[in-house]
C-alpha cells in the first residue's frame, strides 16, 4: 500500500482573467454570475412564499373540482358532502404542516423527505421518497399547467384545439425564467401570485358575503356535465374516492422544506414562517370555495371550471373583474410548475451528489442554478402533457400517490429522530450527514405528532391508491420501484468505479517501461500523416505503420510514397479480402497486445485532419473517429490522436 509522503510538492494557485465572452444565451438566460455571487441569490419570505407555495395555492383552483368530478356519480344529492369532506382535508392539512414545520427547523440544510428518511429509515426509503417526489414534480408541473390552460380555454373556447401547444409553450417558457436563477424567477413570479392571491380573497370573501345577505344566485347557464349520475346511493368507496381526489390540495406543502437553502438567513425561521402564510391562505381559500361551489349549485364540466362558474356568478358575469380572475388562476396555476422548477433540480442534485443520479445534475450553471436539472424537468414534463392532451382529469390519477409516500416517510423518519433523541443522555449528541442530535425534553410529544402525521397519511395514501387505481395510480405503482432500481443501479456504478480509482490499495507508480511500442494506423501518406509519424517518433524508436489494404492499387500508392517518406520507419500492410478497415486493424492489435513483453507500453497514434469548417466533416469518412472509439474499447493500450489542421486555400493532400 503507497503511503503518501512530503516530498516538497510545490503548489501554485492563481485565479483565472477569463471573462466569458458574449453571446445569444446571456440575452436569454442573463449573464453569467461568479460563485462568489451565490449568497446574494437568496430570497426572502414574501418572494419564497411566491416562489415555493405557489403550487400549493394553485391546488385551491382544482382541488374542489377533482371533489365535485366524484360525487356528481351519485347525483346532486352528494353535492352537500363537498364542504365536509374539504374540512377533513384540511385536518390533514394541519397535521403535515406542523409535522414539516419541525422538519425544517431539524433540517436547516434542506432536502426534505429525501434527507430525513436517508438519515432516520436507510437507503432504501430514502430512495424510494426521493423517487416519489421527482415523480410528483414532475406532475406538478404537467398537472399545473394543463389546469393553467383549462382556465384560458374556459374564457376563450376557440383556444380548444392548442391547448397542447400553449401547454407545451408555457412550460418552455417558464424553464427559460428558471434559467435565469431563483432570485429572478421569484421576482418575476411574485406579482402574479400576490395578484391571483387577493382577487382569490376577494371573490371568496364577496361571495359569501353574497351569500350571508341572501343575494347569492345559482349558477346562470351552467354547462354541460362531464359525469352522468350511475349510482342510486352514495357509498363510503365513493366519498373516500371523493377526498382522494381533495387530497390534491395538499400537493405542495413539502416543497419549502426541500428549498430551505434558497432562503435568506436565518433560513429555517424564514422557511417555517413562509410555511405557515402558505397554510392558512391554502386552507381559507379551499374551504371558502367548497362552501360557495355547494351553494351556488356548481357542476363538474371539462368545459368550464368550478372557478369560472364561482366567479361568473359571484361577480354577475364574465367582465373585467370575471376576468381578472381568471387570469389570476390560469398565472398561478402556471406558475405552481415554478415550485417544481425550484426544488426538482436539488432534489436532484441532492441524489446525484449521493451517486443515485447521474453527476450531471450537481452542476450548477452560469446562473448558479442546476440547469441540467431545469433541462430535464421540462422535457419529461412537456412529454407527459403530449401524451396526455392536457387533460386534468387523466393525469391527476397518477399525481398525489407520491407526495403522500413522501409525506408518510418524511414523517415516519421524524418520528424516529425523535425516539433516538429521546435515548440521549443530557450534552451527548449525534452528529449525521444532514442534521445533528441533541437531546430535547418534549421529544415524546413532537414524536407523537409526527407518528400521527404519518399513520393519517399512510392511510390516505393506501386511499388513493385503491380508489384511483384503474384511473392510471398504477402506473406510479410501478414507476416508483421502477425509479427506485435504477437509482441503485447507478449508485452501484459509481461505487464500482470509485474502488476501481481508489488510492487506499495503490502500490505506487510503477517503474519506468523499458519498452515502448507505438503503432500508427495509416489509410494515405500525406502532410497529416507526417505530423502523426513525427509525433510518434518523438515517444519511441520502435514505431509500426499499419495499412489495410483494400484496394490494391491504393495500397500500390501508400507503399511507394512510405519508401520515400517513411524515413525508414516499418510498414506493415494488412490484407483485408472482405473490404473491412476497422476489424482488421482490431485483430493485429489484439495479437500485439496478447504477445507483448512485460514492462511494455503500447500507443496507438492515429492521424486526423481537421477541415477549416465543420461542416466539411460531413464531406469525409471520419476514420479515425470510428477507429478511436473502437481503440478505447481495448485494454492496455494508450490512444493519442494526432490532429492537422486544413486551412483553406492552404495546399495539403488528404
Amino acid at each position: 500500500m503507497l503511503t503518501p509522503e512530503n516530498t516538497q510538492t510545490e503548489i501554485m494557485r492563481r485565479e483565472s482573467d477569463y471573462r466569458p465572452p458574449r453571446a445569444f444565451s446571456h440575452w436569454l438566460i442573463g449573464r453569467p454570475l461568479m460563485t462568489a455571487d451565490a449568497p446574494h441569490q437568496t430570497i426572502g419570505k414574501a418572494v419564497g412564499l411566491a416562489v415555493f407555495a405557489s403550487d400549493a395555492l394553485s391546488s385551491t383552483a382544482y382541488a374542489t373540482q377533482e371533489i365535485l368530478g366524484v360525487l356528481a356519480a351519485a347525483g346532486s344529492i352528494a353535492f352537500g358532502y363537498v364542504f365536509p369532506i374539504s374540512v377533513a382535508i384540511i385536518i390533514l392539512l394541519g397535521i403535515v404542516t406542523i409535522s414539516y414545520e419541525q422538519t425544517i427547523h431539524a433540517y436547516p440544510g434542506g432536502g426534505g423527505a429525501y434527507i430525513v428518511a436517508r438519515d432516520n429509515l436507510g437507503e432504501l426509503p430514502a430512495q424510494t421518497a426521493g423517487a416519489a417526489l421527482l415523480t410528483d414534480y414532475i406532475l406538478t408541473v404537467a398537472v399545473s399547467v394543463s389546469s393553467g390552460i383549462a382556465q384560458i380555454i374556459s374564457a376563450y373556447p376557440a383556444l380548444i384545439p392548442y391547448r397542447v401547444e400553449i401547454a407545451v409553450g408555457a412550460v418552455l417558457l417558464i424553464m427559460l425564467v428558471n434559467l435565469r436563477g431563483v432570485k429572478e424567477s421569484g421576482a418575476a413570479f411574485a406579482i402574479p401570485a400576490y395578484f391571483f392571491v387577493v382577487t382569490m380573497l376577494l371573490t371568496v370573501g364577496y361571495g359569501m358575503f353574497r351569500y350571508l345577505t341572501g343575494t347569492l344566485g345559482v349558477v346562470v347557464n351552467p354547462p354541460e356535465a362531464a359525469v352522468i349520475p350511475t349510482l342510486t346511493a352514495l357509498t363510503p368507496f365513493l366519498i373516500l374516492h371523493a377526498f382522494a381526489n381533495g387530497t390534491t390540495a395538499l400537493t405542495g406543502v413539502e416543497a419549502i422544506s426541500n428549498g430551505i437553502t434558497a432562503f435568506k438567513e436565518p433560513r429555517s425561521r424564514n422557511a417555517g414562517i413562509t410555511l405557515i402564510w402558505m397554510s392558512l391562505i391554502l386552507g381559507s381559500l379551499f374551504l371558502g370555495i367548497s362552501y360557495l361551489t355547494g351553494q351556488i349549485g356548481a357542476v363538474f364540466s371539462e368545459q368550464e371550471t368550478i372557478i369560472s362558474q364561482l366567479a361568473r356568478t359571484v361577480l354577475d358575469g364574465r367582465g373585467p373583474l370575471y376576468l381578472a380572475l381568471i387570469w389570476g388562476t390560469t398565472v398561478i396555476l402556471i406558475m405552481a410548475a415554478n415550485t417544481a422548477f425550484a426544488d426538482f433540480p436539488r432534489l436532484g442534485a441532492l441524489h446525484a451528489g449521493d451517486g443515485f443520479l447521474p453527476r450531471q445534475l450537481t452542476f450548477r450553471g452560469s446562473r448558479l442554478v442546476y440547469s441540467n436539472g431545469i433541462v430535464t424537468l421540462s422535457v419529461i414534463a412537456s412529454a407527459l402533457i403530449i401524451i396526455f392532451q392536457a387533460s386534468v382529469t387523466r393525469l391527476i390519477p397518477l399525481y398525489a400517490i407520491g407526495v403522500f409516500l413522501s409525506f408518510t416517510l418524511s414523517q415516519t423518519g421524524m418520528a424516529r429522530r425523535w425516539w433516538k433523541i429521546g435515548h440521549l443522555k443530557e450534552g451527548e449528541q449525534i452528529v449525521e450527514p444532514g442534521s445533528t442530535l441533541r437531546y430535547e425534553n418534549n421529544w415524546q410529544f413532537k414524536m407523537f405528532v409526527n407518528g400521527f402525521g404519518a399513520v393519517a397519511t399512510a392511510i390516505v395514501m393506501v386511499v388513493f391508491a385503491a380508489t384511483k387505481f384503474r384511473e392510471g395510480a398504477w402506473v406510479v405503482l410501478l414507476l416508483t420501484p421502477l425509479l427506485v432500481m435504477i437509482f441503485f443501479s447507478i449508485h452501484h456504478h459509481y461505487h464500482n468505479v470509485a474502488e476501481h480509482l481508489s488510492l487506499e490499495d495503490f502500490g505506487g507508480l510503477p517503474a519506468r517501461h523499458a519498452r515502448h511500442r507505438v503503432i500508427m494506423p495509416i489509410s494515405g501518406v500525406h502532410q497529416g500523416t507526417m505530423d502523426a509519424l513525427r509525433y510518434a517518433r518523438l515517444l519511441s524508436d520502435d514505431v509500426t505503420a499499419v495499412h489495410v489494404s483494400i484496394d490494391a492499387a491504393e495500397t500500390e500508392k501508400v507503399q511507394k510514397k512510405w519508401v520515400s517518406w517513411g524515413e525508414g520507419t516499418r510498414l506493415v500492410i494488412l490484407d483485408s479480402p472482405f473490404r473491412l478497415f476497422v476489424e482488421p486493424l482490431l485483430k493485429y492489435l489484439e495479437d500485439i497486445i496478447d504477445h507483448r513483453q512485460p514492462n511494455e507500453t503500447i500507443t496507438i497514434v492515429v492521424p486526423q485532419f481537421i477541415p477549416s469548417k465543420r461542416i466539411h466533416n460531413l464531406l469525409h469518412m471520419q476514420t479515425a473517429n470510428v477507429l478511436r472509439s473502437e481503440l478505447l474499447e481495448k485494454h492496455g493500450v494508450v490512444v493519442t490522436d494526432v490532429p492537422y489542421h486544413i486551412i483553406e486555400g492552404h495546399k495539403g493532400e488528404e
